[in-house]
Formats: structure tokens, sequence, C-alpha cells
């Protein structure tokens, strides 16, 4: 048994390949490149973060409300003519487009996420249902809308579109950034800032801020607990609806019926890395995680280990530093 198992692995060791030189000579790339993979892991990432911060609890149907962004994207830019080739249009209304779909996404992704929290979470809250409860709800649900999606379109990917050619803008180190980087990573930042001000500064940003901290003394205090979980699953819906303008405009042919399972994976781990409670690590472990599946891909001779390299790393910090880089809750974050 011992041999029929020794004569089955490569005498060569081919399955691997630890290539450092590769990585040096790719590594700028590799770096603006896992930046934009990155910035759309955190997108997703806070939508697990915030979810966690008020109830506790991790929302794995959160990559069903991810696709489904995608696609209301690729539906809507079929309707207005995209396909798989870069359409012959001036900026101005490829820009309305991408604007019209995004907008598509961010309404169908709040839509499934409020559908979620109504159909599965609620009810569980109003029996005071145990915690391995609500888990396997999630998970119940990720595949009921997976399998919902896979009679309707079938387990093959949609065909591929293309939003615009990217083009370069500037040189570092002797790499081309190009447009579509600069639009994702630009775009997912002042996304992520503008929720981090929203949830600190704001007066529902306060209400989500108490009911993470103490859900007892919140609703004393006034706050509206149903209320707030309600809109904590609606904002994270409308940042999964911009990932997956992101996504797709990353990559065309993306959009499957399971498209969001290993994504879903990806952004909880970034959300674990990064704190998850806390909206900076969310964004901080989504960029981390986006540079070390790159660094990891190439490192070992294959775009597979990506996937490889996010679940090492998420049982690593598990095992390490289990309340991940930033480690601070939601409910205690500062004003």
């Amino acid at each position: 048994m011992l041999l029929t198992v020794l004569t089955a692995v490569p005498a060569d060791s081919d399955w691997i390949n630890f290539d450092v030189a590769a990585l040096a000579q790719n590594f700028w790339s590799a770096t603006f490149d896992g930046l934009t993979f990155g910035a759309i892991y955190a997108l997703v990432a806070l939508g697990y973060t915030l979810v966690y911060g008020v109830l506790n609890l991790i929302n794995f149907a959160h990559s069903e409300v991810f696709i489904m962004g995608c696609y209301a994207v690729f539906f809507t830019l079929s309707f207005l003519g995209f396909g798989p080739s870069a359409p012959n249009l001036n900026f101005g209304q490829i820009l309305v487009n991408i604007v019209l779909a995004l907008i598509a996404a961010i309404i169908a992704s709040a839509i499934t996420a409020f559908l979620v929290e109504r159909l599965a979470y609620r009810p569980l809250r109003k029996r005071n249902a145990p915690r391995l409860v609500y888990l396997i709800t999630a998970i119940g649900a990720s595949f009921v809308i997976q399998y919902l999606i896979f009679l309707w379109r079938g387990p093959l990917p949609e065909p591929a579109l293309t939003m615009f050619i990217p083009s370069p803008v500037f040189e570092v180190f002797g790499t081309i950034i190009d447009s579509q980087q600069i639009i994702i990573v630009v775009a997912a930042v002042l996304m992520m800032v503008f929720v981090d001000q929203f949830i600190r500064r704001s007066r529902t940003g306060r209400g989500i801020r108490a009911v993470a901290q103490d859900p007892d003394t919140a609703t004393l205090m006034g706050v509206n607990k149903e209320k707030i979980i309600v809109t904590t699953f609606i904002i994270g819906g409308i940042l999964a609806g911009a990932a997956a303008l992101f996504y797709v405009m990353k990559i065309p042919s993306g959009v499957q019926y399971n498209g969001g399972f290993i994504l879903g994976i990806k952004a909880f781990a970034a959300a674990v890395l990064g704190g998850i409670g806390n909206v900076r690590g969310a964004l901080l472990g989504g960029l981390l995680l986006g540079l070390i599946g790159n660094y990891g891909q190439i490192l070992l001779g294959s775009s597979q280990w990506t996937d490889v390299v996010a679940f090492v790393v998420l049982v690593l910090v598990l095992l390490v530093r289990p309340q991940g880089i930033l480690g601070t809750s939601l409910g205690r974050s500062k004003a």
C-alpha cells in the first residue's frame, strides 16, 4: 500500500512549483492585480462584518446576496447591448450604462439581503433560537438560493460581458496600471471610507454600534433593534451589489449559479484576517488577502492555489490570532 502511495506522487514534484524568481519578476504586477481583487473581497467582507457585529452571527448566505448582484449586472448590460466585445460607445455612454448596472446590482443584492433577513433570521429571533440553528439556517438559505438559480439558469456560466477595454494610465516600476484597476480600487476604498464614516458619525450608525455593543440596553434607550438589523443587512447588500459590478468588470465570464461560494469564503477569510466585526479591518483584510492570494499563485506555479491560500490564511488566523489584525468589535469602535 505504501508503495502504491509513493508511486502516485510525481517523482519530479511537478505538481507544485516553489518559484521565488517568478514572484520577484512579477512582483509589482501581482501586487496591483492583488489589490484589485482585494478591493472586491473587502466590499463583500464588510457585509459579513456588519452582520456579525450586530448579531454575533455569520451570514453564510451573503455569498448568494453577492451573486444575485452579478446576475443583475449581467442582465442589465445584456439588455443595454453589451456582449463579449467592448461596445462601440463613447466614455459618457459607457459610464451611464455602468451606473445603471450598478443601480440594478445594488437593488437586487439589497432585496436579496432583506429577504434573507426576513425569511431566515427574523423567525429564529422571535423564537430565541440557539446560535447553531442560525448557522444551519444560513447555510441552508445559501444552498436554496444557489439551486433556485441553477434551476433558472442552468449549470453553465453566463456569456462573457466586456464593459470597456482597459487603457493604460501610468507605469510603476515597469508595470502598467490600467483604468480598470484604478476604477475598482479607488471606488471600493471610497465606498468603504463612506460606510466607515456613516457608522461612526450618523444617527443610524450610532444605532448600529449601540445594538452591536448591547442590544437590550440600546432598546431601552429608544433604539429600534429590528430596524437596525434590517438596515445592517441592506447596507451589506448594497456593498455586495457594488462588488458584483466590479467582479463582472474584472472577470467578464464569472457569472454562475455557484460563483459566489468561493468568493464568499475568501471574503469571510478577509473579514476574519482584518478582525471580524471591525469595518476598517474588512478593508485591510480584503486587500491583504488579495495580495497573499496573488503572491501565492505565482510562487506555487498555478492560479488554482489562490483558493487554497485563502483557506490556509483563514485557518492560520483562527489558530494564531482569532480576533484578527485589528480585532475591535463594531460595538466598541470610537464615535
